[in-house]
């Protein structure tokens, strides 16, 4: 039997005392912080760069998982912008319908930072819209935004003049907001191979018609969303007049319905995750007035065995959603007390928890 020395004992006790992960937490390590942790409140995952106050004006946007905070904040007392606001009648469950209450404006969802910047760009008169409006059936309808109006329009004149308010509303938004909370989705779009616009869906999906002369699928690489998201924040700041503002930002943990990459959609969908968590550590760690909370890590927890997901292991359970949020307010309790939120809840009959997502409609295709 080998004999372990006093020298010996002392120099392993030298070295742990030196080492660097001795006095680490145990949320450092894997077993502790994972293996063994409770899934549902896992302790130091996530510490808040910077505080939400009462009176801070919160912006939304984003993909589809966005909705979910911004009701979040909503029920809890938050002051979420809201300047798209639903016409007097229209009944309270057809809102998200024709894109109502689900973010700040009635932008639908916003999948990808070129789709970001290029509203921005439009709202600060630097870009012009082209190639937006498609048919079907006789209808006309929004390309950047085709889920809102799922009827479509009469004619393109109404297309043009429901942008145009649109945009107006945009600009309060980006005006007003103290915070900008931004749910990263894709790095997969469709862009007009001519004047370079960036659409939330494929031509021929909800809309319009697909020719690949005209069309072209492209995927965004991790350097030039960095430079997009970059120049988004330089557009919102001249809008701003250089008014300084805060983002928090997430990943989407929803997989790809499908891909157009050549790929399998599994890897299609890990792929284009890696690149936007990579993206969100990159901006969050080197900007002060940037934050990253950890969403996509909460659900995909391998602790949890993928028991966040539906039958589909696509679609996030409402338990998973709470989950998530309880992690959030951790950082960013209630501003309002138990009979205030109930009466906020009643008050705020908009609130509702089914989220709409275009791109889940493309399962319609496979055959």
């Amino acid at each position: 039997m080998y004999k372990i020395s006093l020298r010996d004992t002392l120099l392993i006790t030298i070295n742990l005392e030196l080492n660097p992960y001795s006095e680490l937490p145990s949320s450092a390590f894997w077993k502790t912080g994972v293996t063994q942790e409770n899934p549902y409140a896992i302790n130091n995952i996530y510490k808040k760069k910077f505080d939400i106050k009462p009176n801070t004006q919160i912006a939304t946007a984003g993909s589809c998982f966005g909705q979910h905070v911004g009701n979040h904040l909503k029920r809890n007392g938050y002051q979420v912008i809201d300047e798209e606001i639903a016409p007097p009648g229209l009944p309270d469950e057809l809102h998200q319908k024709y894109g109502f209450s689900l973010y700040s404006a009635r932008y639908g969802n916003i999948y990808t930072v070129k789709q970001l910047l290029q509203l921005a760009q439009e709202v600060a008169g630097e870009r012009k819209p082209e190639n937006y409006i498609w048919e079907k059936n006789g209808k006309y309808f929004d390309a950047l935004r085709p889920a809102v109006e799922p009827d479509g329009h009469e004619t393109e004149q109404e297309v043009i003049e429901h942008r145009d308010f649109h945009i107006e509303k945009v600009k309060d938004v980006f005006t007003k907001m103290d915070l900008f909370i931004f749910t990263l989705g894709l790095t997969e779009m469709w862009v007009h191979k001519e004047c370079g616009t960036v659409y939330p869906t494929a031509p021929g999906t909800i809309c319009g018609e697909f020719n690949e002369n005209i069309y072209e699928f492209k995927n965004a690489e991790f350097r030039e969303i960095i430079n997009d998201f970059n120049k988004f924040q330089q557009t919102v700041r001249k809008i701003r007049s250089d008014k300084p503002f805060r983002i928090l930002l997430t990943v989407s943990p929803i997989p790809l319905t499908a891909t157009a990459s050549g790929m399998h959609v599994l890897v299609s969908t890990v792929h284009s995750k890696s690149i936007l968590r990579a993206v969100a550590g990159q901006l969050s760690t080197n900007k002060r007035h940037i934050d990253y909370f950890p969403s996509y890590e909460i659900v995909n927890n391998p602790r949890l065995h993928s028991t966040t997901f539906k039958e589909n292991l696509r679609s996030v359970r409402d338990e998973t959603v709470q989950m998530v949020m309880k992690h959030f307010s951790r950082e960013y309790p209630s501003i309002q007390k138990g009979k205030e939120i109930e009466k906020n809840l009643k008050n705020n009959k908009k609130i509702i928890e089914d989220i709409q997502c275009e791109e889940a409609l493309l399962e319609a295709f496979n055959k």
